[in-house]
C-alpha cells in the first residue's frame, strides 16, 4: 500500500520502482536496504505489546537472530528502541520502545488503518460484512 499518495510504477503498482514511497518517511529505508522498511515496522508492531528479547523481536518478526541484532541496533540508533536490562534477569537484555518509537509506531498503524478505511469505502456494505467473514474465518485457520 502506497504511504503519502503515491502509487508506485507507471500502472499503479506499488511494488513497482522500489516498493511503497516510505523513503520519505522517517521510518523510511536507506537506498540499497530492500525489505529493511517492512522488516523495521514489523519490529516496532512487536514491540509495541511490550519488551522483548533480541531472540523474542525475530520471532515474532520472521528473521533470524543476526537479522533480529541489526534491526535493534538500527532502531536504537535511530532512537526507537532501548536495551534495558531484564528486571527478572539482569544477565539478559530486553529491547522497549522509546517514547519517539511508540508514537512512530502510532503515526504507522494511523496510516495503515486509514489506507484500509479507503479501500473498504469501494465495497458495499453487503460486501463489507462478507469481506469482514471471511478475513475471520482465514484468521481462525491461520498457523
Amino acid at each position: 500500500m502506497p504511504m503519502h499518495g503515491g502509487h508506485g510504477g507507471p500502472h499503479g503498482d506499488p511494488h513497482a520502482h522500489g516498493g511503497p514511497h516510505w523513503r520519505g518517511m522517517p521510518w523510511g529505508g536507506d537506498p540499497g536496504a530492500r525489505g529493511e522498511v517492512p522488516a523495521r515496522l514489523r519490529m516496532l508492531d512487536a514491540l509495541a505489546g511490550g519488551p522483548l528479547s533480541v531472540s523474542a523481536v525475530g520471532e515474532a518478526i520472521g528473521v533470524d537472530q543476526p537479522r533480529a541484532s541489526r534491526l535493534v541496533q538500527q532502531g536504537v540508533e535511530r532512537g526507537w528502541l532501548l536495551r534495558e536490562a531484564d528486571p527478572d534477569d539482569a544477565r539478559r537484555t530486553r529491547i522497549v520502545l522509546t517514547d519517539d518509537g511508540r508514537r512512530m509506531i502510532r503515526g504507522f498503524r494511523g496510516e495503515r488503518r486509514e489506507a484500509l478505511r479507503g479501500a473498504l469505502a469501494a465495497l458495499t456494505p453487503e460486501e463489507q460484512h462478507e469481506f469482514a467473514r471471511l478475513l475471520a474465518k482465514v484468521a481462525d485457520n491461520w498457523r
